[in-house]
């Protein structure tokens, strides 16, 4: 391997001469050898809209020339393109600030962009880090990438798993099954009914992640080390951001109080919460649709769903609701990372926080699985949903809590007596009460009819 000869204040280091990246970022790739996780691509990307926009800025204050704002203009978009992703190996375990991802990402373009123009014209920190600090530069990078990723990724999917529901919701509206509570038989309602819950919740949550976004339209840019804004001209806060918008079309924002922006991560905390929250009502509804379609024989049956893939190693024709467990898995995951975004939030000391890479990682990787999740969970199970409209009549005509259509008629005691009596003699509701003397079969039979419950 072919090494060149880079330096830093620390001195110099051998870099492989194919490598775009420098002494900071071979530092960081040698003393930082942890686990498998790299810094997200989704960082990596919102960086490069940053540094061009920061680039943009710089010049029209008069701070770059032209020649050198089209130069990182140009590396990044190569870096948006994905062309450059080699160049970025470090790990998300580095310094709490980020600040070796922040100048990797200096490096590269600086390298890259020297040798588009033929010379060395851009230096890392002088000319691509103009008016930046790694403090102000990653808060902000990762606030972009949340953004982009829950409104390309997460919103698009959990609105195809909505309307996939909905559209299920139209075919089931007159079957009629029974209700559970407490795992136990209860009153009737439409699968329709059952079905707009689940949507419901999702369509709630999915307004709770979307309200959450507006805390993190603010960013931290143009307060550099610790807030004040040392080196970054006036204005340029408000041109960089500006190009931002511009550049990603999302309402971009400078923080009001830059010292809250640096040391301060409730709003991810908060916009994860949100997460956790539709994670939650993911689990619920993955769990009620596998238990509903359990069986095929020995359990509730009522639904059909996809069968997708063998199920045992060991039973022939065996069949799981994998999706479900798939589902039921990535919201466990979730709500464990939640855990973590929430010690992070609260570790933001004096003027900086120096939990962001797991933040940033942590946070992105729970909207990756939920939306890959939902959009596995509705192209592979949700519409192919179909009721067991056999299973579910049987079910019906055998519940007991049907018993409280009575109550009116004949009170809830005797109602209770009559529910008791069919249950211990294996009789209809009907014939109880008609056996307790309380109502004609007739007349129970016609109070008794599901069609009126729901």
């Amino acid at each position: 391997m072919d090494f060149r000869i880079e330096h830093d204040s620390m001195g110099e280091v051998e870099v492989d001469s194919a490598r775009l990246w420098g002494a900071q970022t071979e530092r960081s790739r040698r003393n930082f050898k942890i686990g498998e996780e790299k810094m997200p691509r989704e960082i990596i990307r919102a960086f490069a809209v940053l540094k061009s926009a920061c680039a943009e800025a710089n010049c029209e204050l008069g701070r770059l020339s032209g020649v050198e704002r089209d130069a990182i203009a140009r590396v990044c978009y190569e870096i948006s393109l994905g062309a450059l992703d080699a160049e970025f190996p470090l790990s998300v375990w580095q310094t709490g600030s980020g600040t070796q991802t922040n100048m990797n990402l200096n490096e590269v373009i600086a390298n890259r962009g020297n040798a588009l123009l033929g010379k060395k014209t851009l230096h890392p920190n002088d000319t691509v880090n103009m008016s930046q600090s790694s403090n102000d530069t990653f808060p902000s990078a990762m606030r972009i990438a949340a953004v982009c990723a829950i409104n390309e990724r997460l919103v698009p999917a959990a609105e195809r798993l909505i309307e996939a529901f909905l559209e299920l919701e139209k075919k089931n509206a007159d079957v009629i099954k029974v209700g559970r509570t407490h795992l136990q038989d209860a009153v009737p309602l439409t699968l329709a009914q059952e079905i707009s819950g689940w949507r419901s919740a999702l369509e709630t949550s999915l307004s709770m992640v979307k309200e959450s976004r507006n805390y993190l339209y603010s960013l931290a840019l143009g307060g550099t080390a610790v807030g004040t804004g040392l080196n970054a001209p006036e204005g340029f806060d408000s041109a960089a951001v500006g190009h931002i918008a511009k550049a990603t079309g999302y309402p971009f924002t400078p923080a009001d109080n830059k010292f809250r922006a640096l040391t301060s991560l409730s709003d991810m905390a908060f916009s994860h919460g949100a997460l956790r929250a539709l994670a939650c009502d993911l689990m619920k509804i993955a769990n009620d649709i596998r238990l509903l379609s359990s069986g095929p024989r020995c359990g509730i049956g009522e639904l059909l769903i996809p069968e997708n893939e063998p199920g045992s190693s060991i039973m022939p024709g065996k069949v799981n609701p994998t999706q479900c467990e798939m589902v039921t898995m990535v919201a466990a995951r979730v709500m464990g990372n939640d855990t973590t975004v929430s010690v992070a939030a609260s570790q933001g000391n004096f003027q900086l926080n120096v939990y962001l890479p797991v933040t940033a990682y942590t946070f992105l990787q729970s909207v990756t699985l939920l939306a890959d999740a939902m959009g596995s969970f509705t192209d592979n199970c949700v519409v192919g949903i179909k009721p067991n409209k056999k299973k579910i009549s049987e079910n019906l005509e055998r519940s007991l809590m049907l018993v409280t259509a009575l109550s009116g008629s004949i009170g809830y005691e005797n109602a209770a007596r009559v529910a008791k009596c069919a249950h211990a003699e294996d009789i209809t509701l009907a014939e109880a009460a008609e056996k307790l003397g309380l109502l004609s079969k007739m007349e129970a039979e016609k109070l008794l009819d599901p069609q009126k419950m729901v």
